[in-house]
């Protein structure tokens, strides 16, 4: 029998709940024109518009985007990775915004991964940072007109962001070749006419550095970036040919101060401060140092760290100085906002009109050697809890900021409870918590997953019988691991793009990816990292949803795990999707959260997930 939410409201709402397309990400061009390609999740993927503010944007492109695509400062082309549909694995392309033309960047090239893609404010270079079998590369690719790529530097060793300076004479690179394997990067700054290196920084071993972007004033070579020689974040500001450098202590700030954006002209900039992983979007003054609060409540950016962008969507400067906010939160999709300097908000773009949410509350829960870990949760309104779903997210140097998730709310809809934890692996916390997963096995993820789930019962929730565990890539990893770990707390594991054998996935993974996991996972840890030693400890439900195509956390990963828990006679079930890591469209989360809660009542209702009655459909 086929289980479907408990009633037909229930359906309703779910249904309506990945109905509207909204915003996902703003990419602004670089250069003087206040211009930026706009990316909506819509039913069948990503789609972009061209957007010339404060003017609406403009309609539909007649062709699907990434997340990571972004349109040149004059507005006539739109840059992106063609990976036939999600594998990561393709080559750069440049569309005209009416999909008349198209033109390769990297003919002859072999197909690549991107780390880094960045337009010089003046438009007369692309740089790209592509990661193939050989290494780690720096491409600057003329753009007025298009032009044969040159290689400005390349190295074995993990690099990511080339960004230009102003007028694409320079490009700063984040590097690691001083200390292969270890995620502690180092700026390099090297000269595009010649190749050779101008300039490096680092604060180690305090800790590394990370490049902003240079000034957008031809002729001035500064360079903001974050510095974490305090064990948080705080921006700098550094001058590669003279070594001129400004730091912003701010030692009166508990937390992390992330700079997003800067406005040489003003001599502002803009930066998020995360103190207990709670969002304030600030300005600095360049000349003193002084701190105004632009505004607070919600979040006003989301970090990214395995991609192209080092953020999936941030706040930024418009060209003229004003402070473009964008700002969501739990039950609120992305909108974008400008914002007077009175913090009077207007709005640019509003958010998608979806059903009205359930806002998440903040908690700061203590694990096994007493490190405070952030725990977002919420229950439904006017009713008892079906159950408790606790969310893990990927990365695992990410983190689950205060943002609009359907899913999350979905479950809320469905009468679920819901939470999700910021481990140790988590950004914004400070870099001994985010580096605090390193060299224990899963040891420090699972204490705090432990945790977790007692403060949930001290709540009156997470009832083993009907608490749930999910996540998507090193998410779905912990969902696999904590099942086996933890198998008293789960009654059932709900794994997106997942693995759970190391020993044979970093070998498939694509080549961005394969070095840094290969030191975070030494042989001596594969067997004590992976969910597949613990197959004889599972007595929880497993549903596994992998890509067909994933070149991050490729199938085989899972499949071992998969025919062996079957096998003991453990309830699993694999589905096999259409597409790549981080899949989009409305239809396809849809399709997912629909599986995931017919799954759950399931379990309520006493019977296993592995069921012919339940073969799924292959497609999202």
């Amino acid at each position: 029998m086929l289980h479907t939410p408990e009633d037909s409201t229930t359906t309703t709402t779910l249904d309506a709940r990945f109905a509207v397309p909204y915003l996902m990400t703003v990419r602004p061009s670089a250069g003087a024109n206040d211009l930026a390609l706009v990316v909506e999740n819509h039913p069948e993927g990503a789609r972009g518009r061209i957007w010339h503010a404060p003017d609406a944007p403009g309609e539909l492109l007649p062709f699907d985007v990434s997340t990571g695509a972004i349109v040149s400062p004059d507005g006539r082309w739109v840059v992106d990775l063609d990976d036939g549909g999600g594998s990561e694995v393709g080559a750069l392309v440049a569309i005209s915004p009416d999909g008349a033309e198209r033109v390769e960047l990297t003919p002859g090239r072999e197909p690549y991964v991107l780390r880094g893609l960045e337009f010089s404010f003046d438009g007369s270079a692309l740089v790209a940072t592509v990661v193939d079998e050989e290494g780690f590369h720096i491409l600057v690719i003329p753009a007025a007109p298009w032009g044969e790529p040159k290689i400005v530097y390349s190295d074995p060793i993990e690099a990511w962001f080339g960004k230009p300076s102003a007028d694409a004479s320079l490009v700063s690179i984040d590097t690691t070749a001083h200390n292969p394997g270890i995620r502690r990067p180092l700026i390099t700054v090297v000269d595009v006419a010649s190749g050779d290196t101008v300039a490096t920084l680092d604060d180690l071993p305090a800790g590394p550095v990370r490049a902003v972007r240079f000034s957008s004033v031809l002729g001035d070579d500064r360079l903001l970036l974050n510095t974490e020689r305090s064990g948080f974040s705080r921006p700098a500001i550094w001058h590669p040919r003279t070594g001129e450098r400004q730091d912003f202590d701010l030692p009166e700030l508990a937390g992390e101060v992330l700079a997003l954006d800067w406005h040489v002209p003003s001599g502002r900039v803009l930066a998020l401060h995360v103190d207990g992983g709670i969002h304030r979007l600030i300005e600095l003054d360049e000349s003193d140092a002084a701190v105004r609060t632009v505004l607070e409540g919600g979040s006003f950016a989301e970090p990214d760290i395995a991609n192209l962008h080092p953020y999936y969507w941030t706040s930024y400067f418009a060209p003229d100085g004003a402070v473009r906010a964008l700002r969501s939160s739990w039950d609120v999709p992305l909108r974008v906002t400008e914002v007077a300097a009175d913090g009077t908000e207007t709005t640019l773009i509003a958010p998608a009109a979806v059903p009205t949410g359930h806002p998440l509350s903040s908690t700061l829960v203590t694990s096994a050697d007493g490190t405070r870990v952030q725990l977002w949760s919420g229950r439904p309104a006017d009713r008892e809890p079906l159950g408790t779903i606790l969310e893990i997210h990927g990365g695992p140097m990410l983190v689950a900021v205060d943002h609009y998730n359907p899913s999350a709310q979905a479950w809320l809809d469905a009468g679920f409870a819901y939470a999700s934890l910021n481990y140790r692996g988590s950004v914004t916390f400070g870099r001994a918590f985010r580096e605090g997963f390193w060299n224990a096995g899963g040891d420090r993820e699972i204490e705090d997953v432990s945790a977790a789930i007692a403060w949930l019962r001290e709540q009156g929730l997470a009832d083993p019988a009907s608490t749930f565990i999910t996540g998507a890539s090193y998410g779905g990893h912990m969902t696999l691991l904590s099942v086996g770990r933890l198998p008293e707390l789960f009654a059932g594991g709900l794994a997106h793009v997942a693995v759970a054998d190391w020993s044979v996935t970093i070998d498939a993974m694509n080549p961005a990816v394969r070095s840094v996991w290969s030191s975070w996972v030494p042989p001596e840890l594969v067997s004590r990292f992976s969910a597949i030693t613990y197959l004889d400890e599972v007595t929880a439900s497993v549903w596994i949803n992998q890509g067909s195509i994933d070149t991050r956390t490729p199938v085989i990963g899972v499949q071992g795990y998969v025919d062996r828990l079957r096998a003991r006679g453990g309830d699993v079930v694999l589905d096999i999707f259409t597409g790549g890591h981080e899949p989009t469209g409305l239809n396809g989360a849809a399709h997912d959260q629909r599986r995931m809660q017919e799954l759950a009542l399931r379990t309520r209702a006493g019977e296993q997930w592995d069921d012919t009655d339940l073969a799924p459909s292959h497609e999202h």
